[in-house]
């Protein structure tokens, strides 16, 4: 399982929308003072917070701090879907159009052509998954906040 930390910001029957704040390898690296990954990791570090939706069986408020974890298999098989599929078929479509010995303009208009049915194709598969269970993020350990919320 991999696992982040966050912050309950909302509260609702199915689940909890849980605030997090992206975070790089880089900060426990001995190295990042000379490393120029860490260094670009510095300049372009995404410090706005992200919502996401979780899955909780767990009494929760507001301010509540929770870890969220989600497995590394629907995280690898998500990853391949959304990268390799539009490379897939752009590859595809584009050695379909070479064995029909068609020009190299009709090639490249092919592979763009099949670049963009693997974008819909991956747009139509996370469409279909996305209340899928397995692929949601769960809440398994929650630090419970002393004092409620303050209502604005």
């Amino acid at each position: 399982m991999i696992e982040e930390a966050g912050v309950v910001v909302a509260v609702e029957a199915d689940g909890v929308w849980v605030a997090t704040q992206r975070k790089t390898t880089c900060g426990s690296c001995s190295a990042k003072a000379a490393c120029g990954q860490g260094i670009l990791t510095a300049l372009t570090a995404d410090s706005k917070v992200h919502t996401v939706k979780a899955r909780s069986d767990l009494s929760l408020r507001e301010g509540d701090q929770v870890i969220l974890a989600i497995s590394e298999q629907s995280l690898v098989r998500s990853a391949f879907l959304v990268y390799l599929l539009p490379l897939l078929l752009m590859f595809a479509a584009a050695f379909a159009a070479h064995a029909l010995n068609a020009a190299e303009l009709w090639i490249i208009f092919a592979a763009v052509l099949g670049f963009l049915f693997g974008c819909v194709g991956v747009r139509y598969c996370s469409h279909r998954f996305i209340d899928e269970a397995a692929l949601q993020p769960v809440v398994i350990k929650a630090h419970i906040a002393l004092s409620p919320a303050l209502e604005v």
